[in-house]
């Protein structure tokens, strides 16, 4: 239970990560945070429904996914300071990926495997349906990054066995897709938009 709970928790580090990217007001960014942390998926799930009822129908209908994950104030053209640089998030989910590798490994080792009857208590299925629905939100993320439903599926199916390791991993690689200067927000978007969204600044620039 403690493994699945750390497991469950590193999870919820990218998603309040978007939340805190998407909202401009400090304490109602705290708000969803504690909420994530206290409600888990019926949190995400809420938060997203609301983001997607706040599209308007030219948003919805030309590509939805993407006006969900960007930022409410950039709609508008203006664009939210970012102060967390991407080498440091680089370096933050490596490092939350090896506390959840080290975890895996020292539970298995102390306690042998997993898949035993007398570990499905009530509340370990509860946290693991929790677990799973918030897995449900990533991997329509990276279904939307990957330009190949080949890689989509093969890392969907390492989120569905290997949870927040595959998480951790999927996002680091996709940081160092980046350069150092860019703007962290960018690894939101697949690569076509990532591209729109470079344009968007470089005009802002001229």
């Amino acid at each position: 239970m403690a493994a699945t709970l750390v497991d469950f928790y590193i999870n919820v580090v990218p998603l309040a990560a978007w939340v805190w990217y998407k909202e401009s007001n400090f304490f109602s960014a705290l708000l969803w945070t504690v909420l994530l942390i206290c409600l888990g998926s019926v949190t995400t799930c809420f938060y997203i429904l609301l983001q997607f009822l706040k599209l308007s129908l030219q948003e919805s209908s030309q590509d939805p996914i993407y006006h969900v994950l960007l930022q409410h104030s950039s709609k508008d053209g203006v664009e939210k300071k970012q102060y967390f640089p991407v080498i440091i998030a680089r370096i933050t989910f490596i490092a939350l990926g090896c506390v959840m590798l080290a975890t895996l490994l020292y539970t298995i080792f102390t306690d042998g495997s997993p898949f035993r009857k007398e570990l499905l208590t009530p509340w370990m299925t509860a946290t693991l349906i929790d677990f799973y629905i918030n897995v449900i939100a990533v991997s329509v993320w990276v279904a939307y990054k990957e330009s190949s439903w080949l890689s989509a599926f093969v890392w969907i199916l390492l989120l569905i066995c290997f949870g927040s390791i595959s998480t951790c991993a999927y996002i680091v690689r996709e940081l160092f897709q980046l350069s150092s200067q860019d703007p962290l927000y960018l690894v939101l978007f697949n690569n076509g938009n990532r591209y729109v969204k470079y344009l968007q600044m470089f005009g802002k620039k001229l």
